[in-house]
């Protein structure tokens, strides 16, 4: 069983969109490595998410709770009715600068995007990965990441030429 946490852009990648922050359309490889992970987690794995309902917001901002239409709006679907064998929601402390506790001040140094930093903190502090699909800067900071000990898996590989539709 793996216990991690997701980056918002495999749900949406699964569903067949863009990552908002890229409009490129994914690829047929790249979805279906999203969908069969996703799959994967739901039926022997468990979510992390902070206690504060950070990483729960984004995702509504970008999924439909209903559960439909894509594999990537079912897994929120999941993710809202918090089944404790799925879900395990925890505390992500904050400093006093409003920035994580756990997360690297390299991360912060190297400009790693403020919006991806709940993951890469909640990573850190429960010692899991952080899965992504075709979010890049999970790749621009592969070196701060590998020195902080943060592990990241590239659903769509390490190559972004490979991650969409040419």
């Amino acid at each position: 069983m793996i216990r991690c946490t997701v980056d918002t852009n495999v749900p949406i990648v699964a569903n067949g969109r863009p990552d908002p922050a890229d409009a490129r359309v994914p690829s047929i490889a790249c979805r279906l490595s999203a969908v069969q992970f996703l799959l994967t987690l739901a039926n022997d794995g468990q979510l992390v998410l902070d206690q504060a309902g950070e990483m729960q917001a984004e995702y509504r901002r970008h999924l439909n709770p209903a559960g439909q239409p894509g594999v990537g709006d079912r897994f929120f679907q999941i993710v809202l009715h918090s089944a404790p064998n799925l879900v395990e929601r925890v505390d992500l402390p904050r400093r006093g600068d409003g920035e994580y506790a756990a997360l690297p001040q390299s991360l912060i140094d190297a400009g790693f995007d403020p919006s991806d930093r709940k993951f890469a903190a909640l990573a850190r502090q429960e010692g899991i990965p952080v899965f992504n699909s075709t979010d890049s800067d999970w790749i621009e900071a592969a070196v701060v990441f590998a020195a902080e000990g943060i592990d990241v898996r590239h659903l769509c590989g390490p190559e972004t030429a490979d991650w969409f539709v040419s």
